[in-house]
């Protein structure tokens, strides 16, 4: 469960502050897909930034799996995002000189898995991504909405309870989307908490909730 109660992030710009988030309180439950759409500079980014353990909140409350993860050190929150989150961007970020394989096993060398169950459970996750022709192939080589999938296969290989998704299918032709869209479909059905930021409509009427972030305020989006 993802527990947000009066999140702020305030930033310094020079002598102004910048109000990214205000009194964000939102509850995520265990297996809930939650959708965030706004304008660009709403505050989607600094959100996930902050349930991701990437940022930490200038007052208020975090929790993940009952987890206060502001009180956390630099190196406890690190070792949850490795046990506890998969990221998915909209830019891949993947590694261009390493193949697909090699992409999906990095965040399992860092969780200390060994090498040989590294690579056997990399080559599973690209086989249920539909991807086990290509496990070889370097990210040059593969489509978007492949290059998409062996993003997705890497952010699910340490089997993490929450998924957070930044534009996934930002960049993807219609076909490639729909795969995108089923992949999350079948990874939330599997039990996955999945927090999507999106500015697509129709990604975000998959999901069970749909919050809209305006000027660093959530609320929950009428059906």
């Amino acid at each position: 469960m993802i527990e947000l109660t009066n999140v702020w992030r305030v930033y310094q710009m020079g002598e102004f502050p910048v109000v990214a988030l205000r009194e964000v309180t939102m509850t995520i439950g265990d297996a809930e897909f939650v959708a965030v759409t706004g304008p660009s500079g709403s505050g989607k980014s600094t959100l996930l930034q902050l349930i991701g353990c990437l940022d930490r909140p200038t007052c208020g409350s975090i929790r993940l799996n009952g987890i206060d993860v502001v009180a956390l050190t630099d190196a406890e929150r690190t070792r949850l995002r490795l046990d506890t989150l998969g990221f998915v961007f909209q830019r891949f970020h993947l590694v261009s000189l390493l193949t697909a394989i090699e992409n999906v096993a990095v965040p399992l060398e860092a969780a200390g898995v060994p090498v040989v169950e590294r690579f056997e459970r990399a080559r599973q996750v690209l086989r249920e991504v539909g991807l086990e022709e290509r496990i070889h192939f370097a990210p040059s080589r593969l489509s978007g909405g492949e290059r998409q999938r062996v993003a997705l296969a890497r952010a699910v290989a340490n089997r993490p309870s929450i998924i957070l998704a930044d534009e996934p299918t930002g960049a993807l032709h219609s076909v490639d989307k729909t795969q995108i869209v089923n992949l999350f479909r079948r990874l939330n059905d599997a039990g996955h908490t999945i927090v999507m930021v999106t500015h697509d409509l129709e990604m975000a009427a998959i999901a069970d909730h749909h919050y809209e972030l305006r000027d660093g305020v959530a609320r929950e989006a009428s059906a």
